[in-house]
């Protein structure tokens, strides 16, 4: 939609909205910043939106008659959308934006985004980081705040008190279930789709719940290319059933011995006919070289293709002419580093830059996040369902030096109520003389000591987590991992 001259109602006079307003004068839109709280100050507003501002203020009741003149309105995110006003202008006929659709219009360059069940967060990041390395500005939500205010939150601080997205690219973590609420407002160029396990049932539900809302939304993009790991039947199934262009990275090469694994394979039968899949190898949990016998579905040509893979104290592989290495533990960061690798190549950068990118390359938030503590060295990881716990074994179990474990299980809401699936979890690989304790703390720390208990593996109860900590710190080996 072109502004110059258009009647533009912004609904909501926070931080987002004076930049909207902004946005909205600067593309010569006519402005109407609104707000129903009658006790703000209208000097205090028009001074924020700036001195040559000729935006109209109204607080308290919107009247039919200003609405009747309106050609768009703009709704910041904390706004309810039921509002009787709000259902009003919809039942008018009056467009209705989010603020992420109207940052989204004025932006300057391709929007990445990232979903999957496991490794949005560092995919997400390290794809910023190699976008900043060739020389552009990038939005990101770097926290892993997923949903849609995380990501209208974003766009929001891209744009600052100006209004102006200072950005050329923005690369988007989005939560697979809030694909729903966020494409509404935007269509990404690209999106990576990590990998589909089974994740917070109280939440998704089962896992064809969540794959029904991505292939929803993957249509309503359909000129949106899917950067997908082809390893994962359940993805590489959902990016060609949804009519997208798609693009594959993958392993082809058999990387670990898995023959002693516990694992649950989730995507064990064929989307296509209900056969049972043949695996000629995985690598962990569903992800591998399948087959289905029947009617012939199997591992999609891989055009990311990463080989001679070694995994140990760092992770190397190679992928089309470039050597690839990093100080990461856990065979789940070939993943990661690879989807990065293959997005920001879809996306049509060299990727000479990629390499130098990953030596400094920090992760953070609890992916594999390194601090130390009164001199204890200090390893950080989340898990939130059993691929992403067992693989965050492997990758301690890669240290044969003697460490000390922590394990802090909560349930809030943003955790997930239902702790059932610590039940999959291969806990027995902590059978290894190298721990030399182990904590267990949070909310569920008892259901936690219950299911080490199964395993004939005994642990340290403390419920507060700062006092587990302090004293793994003073008694523990001074290699803690959590």
């Amino acid at each position: 939609m072109d502004m110059k001259n258009k009647k533009v109602l912004v609904f909501g006079s926070g931080i987002s909205g004076i930049g909207a307003g902004k946005l909205l004068e600067q593309v010569g839109a006519s402005v109407v910043l609104y707000d129903g709280k009658e006790t703000l100050d209208k000097e205090v507003l028009k001074a924020q939106l700036g001195d040559d501002t000729k935006a109209e203020i109204i607080l308290g009741e919107l009247s039919e008659e200003v609405m009747e003149t309106l050609d768009l309105v703009v709704m910041s995110p904390g706004v309810p959308t039921d509002l009787p006003v709000v259902l009003k202008m919809r039942d008018m006929g009056i467009p209705i934006w989010g603020e992420v659709e109207l940052a989204y219009t004025y932006g300057k360059g391709d929007v990445l985004a990232i979903t999957g069940t496991n490794g949005k967060t560092t995919t997400n990041n390290m794809l910023c980081a190699a976008i900043e390395k060739e020389g552009y500005k990038v939005i990101c939500n770097h926290t892993g705040s997923n949903m849609l205010n995380g990501v209208v939150a974003a766009f929001v601080l891209g744009a600052g008190f100006s209004g102006n997205l200072d950005a050329d690219y923005a690369c988007i973590e989005i939560d697979e279930a809030s694909t729903r609420r966020v494409f509404p407002h935007f269509k990404p160029d690209y999106m990576v789709l990590t990998n589909l396990f089974r994740d917070q049932l109280d939440r998704y539900g089962e896992i064809d719940i969540t794959m029904n809302i991505l292939k929803e939304v993957m249509q309503s993009a359909p000129k949106m290319k899917v950067i997908v790991n082809g390893d994962d039947a359940l993805s590489a199934y959902l990016a060609m059933e949804s009519g997208n262009p798609y693009v594959t990275y993958g392993i082809s090469e058999k990387v670990v011995n898995d023959k002693d694994s516990h694992e649950i394979r989730e995507g064990r039968f064929c989307k296509k006919c209900g056969e049972r899949l043949q695996y000629s190898f995985y690598h962990y949990s569903q992800l591998g070289d399948y087959k289905c016998p029947k009617c012939g579905f199997q591992r999609p040509e891989l055009q990311y293709d990463a080989f001679d893979v070694k995994v140990g104290e760092q992770l190397s592989f190679r992928v089309e002419d470039k050597l690839l290495s990093a100080n990461y533990k856990g065979f789940y960061n070939v993943y990661n580093i690879l989807a990065a690798y293959a997005a920001l190549r879809t996306a049509g950068f060299s990727g000479n830059s990629f390499y130098e990118m990953l030596k400094s390359f920090n992760p953070e938030n609890g992916r594999m996040e390194q601090f130390r503590i009164e001199g204890t060295g200090v390893m950080l990881n989340l898990a939130k369902n059993p691929a992403g716990f067992n693989q965050n074994i492997s990758a301690v179990m890669q240290d044969k030096s003697p460490k000390d474990i922590m394990i802090v299980i909560n349930d809030n809401a943003q955790d997930g109520r239902d702790i059932s699936w610590l039940w999959d979890v291969d806990f027995d690989l902590l059978k290894e003389e190298s721990i030399r304790s182990i904590t267990v703390s949070g909310i569920r720390c008892q259901d936690m000591r219950l299911r080490l208990k199964y395993v004939d593996i005994p642990s340290e109860l403390e419920p507060d987590v700062e006092s587990a900590v302090k004293s793994c710190v003073q008694k523990g080996t001074g290699n803690l991992y959590g």
